[in-house]
């Protein structure tokens, strides 16, 4: 008597179900399901829902739009009241004439070799200090950390008086700072909530790493720059995005301590001008101090939203 071969299992069914899983998970994840959007109540949310983020878009595009649009007025187009979404005689020469009439090329400079400055101190104080924080760890860090976390408790007003008296007459060197970028490059350099990012960063790292290049001969330095760095890139784009963007629109302490024209950077620069130049020339240079910071969100918008997500997710 022969053995029946035994019955071919079937092997089509669990592939299915994955799939029909993988494809529910997926509709879970959308806006708005397609079970929602069959119901009155579901298509009334999704359309308030749109509603809003049509209104949040056009608060932020208008602007931008008045503002590039209106270097295109005449001044007194400008006043007009209501405003003219359009300008009635475009006048693409604004933009050159404020260029050259406003000496716009030398405060450009200004404000670039600034913010590169604060980004190049920033990042150097920021980097070595969230790595002396989580990897070496010396005694009394947590206490030096709460230190720095705590001044973020602190308005930023506060500090003005006591950093303005600083870069007067800097304590034991006795040098005076005011009228000179060391003034903005010292304050920049120190940001409580960079080491605290950088440091979250750092503690993402795998130990291992660290330790087994240690054991490999490598001093602390070498692990700081050799490892730590170079898997570090994606946060130390976003502290210089921010520190860079940060800089380029700061007002109110360039104000205080660059009073010489010669060394002002653009925002100090328009507001010295305002009152002596035709508004249509002010505005006109606005549109152009506003395209650096936009170009860099563009470029860089998924490392910008990346290091905003990592930050609220670790704060």
């Amino acid at each position: 008597m022969g053995i029946a071969p035994p019955r071919p299992r079937r092997a089509v069914a669990l592939p299915r179900l994955r799939r029909d899983r993988a494809s529910a998970d997926g509709a879970e994840r959308t806006l708005a399901s397609p079970l929602a959007l069959r119901r009155p109540r579901g298509r009334v949310a999704y359309g308030l829902l749109l509603a809003a983020l049509l209104l949040a878009t056009l608060s932020t595009i208008l602007p931008l739009y008045w503002l590039f649009s209106g270097g295109l007025k005449q001044s007194a187009e400008i006043y007009r009241t209501p405003p003219s979404l359009i300008p009635e005689r475009p006048q693409w020469d604004n933009y050159r004439v404020a260029w050259d009439h406003l000496r716009y090329a030398r405060y450009f400079t200004n404000t670039a070799l600034i913010a590169l400055g604060s980004w190049a101190a920033q990042l150097v104080v920021a980097a070595t200090a969230a790595y002396a924080l989580s990897k070496l760890r010396p005694a009394g860090g947590r206490v030096v950390l709460f230190l720095f976390l705590s001044t973020l408790m602190v308005p930023s007003e506060a500090y003005l008086i006591p950093q303005y008296l600083t870069v007067l007459d800097v304590p034991v060197l006795h040098i005076r700072l005011v009228d000179t970028w060391w003034a903005i490059w010292l304050r920049a350099a120190v940001s409580a909530f960079n080491i605290y990012l950088l440091k979250s960063f750092f503690d993402e790292i795998p130990r291992d790493l660290t330790d087994a290049a240690v054991l490999d001969g490598a001093n602390a330095w070498q692990v700081f720059v050799q490892i730590v760095l170079p898997l570090s890139k994606p946060v130390l784009s976003v502290v210089s995005i921010f520190a860079v963007i940060g800089t380029w629109k700061d007002f109110f302490w360039p104000f205080l301590v660059l009073t010489s024209p010669d060394l002002q950077p653009i925002t100090v620069a328009l507001y010295r001008l305002a009152d002596n130049e035709p508004l249509n020339l002010i505005v006109a240079a606005l549109a152009i101090a506003s395209l650096p910071p936009l170009a860099l969100f563009l470029l860089f918008q998924r490392q910008i939203i990346a290091g905003i997500t990592f930050s609220g997710i670790k704060g």
